[in-house]
């Protein structure tokens, strides 16, 4: 959430960023206002509670001395009814304010391309050679040839955008976030967490899901939990409310966990296979770090989903995200795309997002730099190290042969159990049974 001692400080700065990123630029004005009004409030119910407890301690005085103080004890009962009106307008004041402060996006760090959508996002390298003239088939023809994906089966159980692996499917998804969390908490110094899949409305309001993109969620009913869009939001409320020593920063996580998705503003996009699905599983990466430190941990934590990525053989780039494209919470993002020769496209496989100390404020994170110093918010980071879905489609567009078969990279073999091509099955012989 903004901070409205720095709206107050540089207005304009948040007007620009409202307006260059589609949002209504008189917002600001508005809080400013209102602001104003409460502060004003604030000095006048002030001014009356020192008069009232001015007068209340002359009105003791006069009561012991015999006099009279019946009429002054009226107009303190109205001096009090008017702290309790003005005390009412502040509360009133204070809950529109924060109903729009909790609601206006982090501002963009100056790096941030400018642009109004995904096409506008800034290209800032690559790696490895893509096939730009490809006969590779699409993930979810050539995974129900394989026998590994059943998309029919899955949507008479759970309906459209949900997928059942079987066989060497299932196993390949179990061994690409095995492969993952070993190489992040092994070579790149991350804890790991399995955290619940289940949150109450506070964590989701901590990390920014709530109350803006409540239709996106899948909320239990006659519950008040959630369940998780990601597992970025109960890791990074694992120290919702506490003060953090400098010494512990920066924290790294990573956590693996199934994650649900409406997707209620994806109406037609990519409606077949597993790009865009209500559930898939995600290995997720999170950081608290100081302010200073935190942009160049963001380039380490890119660093790190590449790495996980190479291993695995996949063509890929890393684009920095532009304005249109930013989100809601993160003031820098860059995705990494993987190729996909049957698509011939790029597509998103991981969104690595600083998000300064916005998600700190909602959800009251903080450190001290000495035992005498005030305490600070922190600024945490996030990033998918990687999505384990289109990491599978990722291998299966990219390591498919001519005859339909897939090598795995070798990178994964070890999670396998022997198991190191994907081969369509072989027809069953013999005389049916009457």
């Amino acid at each position: 959430m903004l901070d409205i001692k720095q709206i107050r400080q540089t207005p304009d700065h948040f007007k620009n960023d409202l307006n260059n990123r589609g949002g209504d630029p008189t917002q600001i004005d508005k809080i400013l206002e209102q602001d104003q009004k409460r502060r004003e409030l604030i000095t006048r119910g002030d001014d009356l509670k020192q008069q009232r407890n001015q007068v209340s301690k002359e009105l003791g005085q006069k009561k012991k001395a015999g006099e009279d103080i019946s009429e002054a004890s009226a107009q303190m009962r109205k001096v009090g009814e008017e702290i309790d009106a003005l005390d009412k307008q502040i509360q009133e004041l204070e809950a529109e304010q924060k109903g729009i402060l909790e609601c206006l996006p982090n501002p963009a760090h100056a790096d941030v391309p400018p642009g109004k959508d995904d096409q506008s996002n800034l290209q800032i390298r690559t790696w490895g050679a893509v096939e730009t003239a490809s006969t590779n088939k699409p993930h979810f023809d050539l995974g129900e040839e394989l026998d590994i994906i059943d998309f029919k089966r899955a949507a008479k159980v759970s309906g459209s955008r949900f997928w059942v692996m079987k066989g060497a499917g299932a196993r390949l998804e179990r061994a690409i976030a095995s492969y993952f969390l070993d190489k992040h908490t092994l070579e790149h110094g991350y804890t790991e967490i399995l955290a619940p899949s289940l949150v109450q409305k506070e964590a989701l309001y901590g990390t920014g899901q709530l109350p803006r993109f409540e239709e996106d969620l899948f909320k239990c009913q006659d519950s008040s939990l959630y369940l998780i869009p990601t597992s970025e939001v109960p890791i990074t409320n694992l120290h919702a409310q506490e003060i953090l020593d400098v010494e512990q920063l920066p924290i790294n996580y990573v956590g693996y966990s199934p994650c649900y998705r409406s997707e209620a503003g994806a109406a037609g996009k990519d409606t077949r296979g597993l790009i865009r699905v209500h559930q898939f599983h995600k290995v997720e990466l999170v950081k608290f770090t100081t302010p200073e430190e935190s942009f160049n941990e963001l380039e380490k934590m890119v660093a790190d989903a590449e790495k996980v990525l190479q291993g695995l053989e996949i063509p890929y780039r890393v684009v920095k995200v532009c304005l249109g494209d930013l989100g809601f919470t993160a003031a820098l993002k860059y995705d990494i795309e993987f190729w996909s020769p049957a698509q011939q496209r790029y597509i998103e496989i991981s969104s690595c997002s600083n998000c300064t100390d916005f998600q700190a404020r909602r959800a009251g994170i903080r450190f001290r730099r000495n035992p005498k110093s005030a305490p600070e918010f922190v600024h945490t980071l996030n990033g998918s190290g990687l999505a384990v879905g289109r990491t599978l489609v990722a291998i299966l567009e990219n390591h498919q042969q001519a005859d339909g078969s897939v090598n795995l990279p070798k990178a994964l073999h070890p999670y396998m159990a022997g198991i190191h091509t994907l081969a369509k099955p072989v027809p069953r012989s013999g005389l049916a049974l009457k």
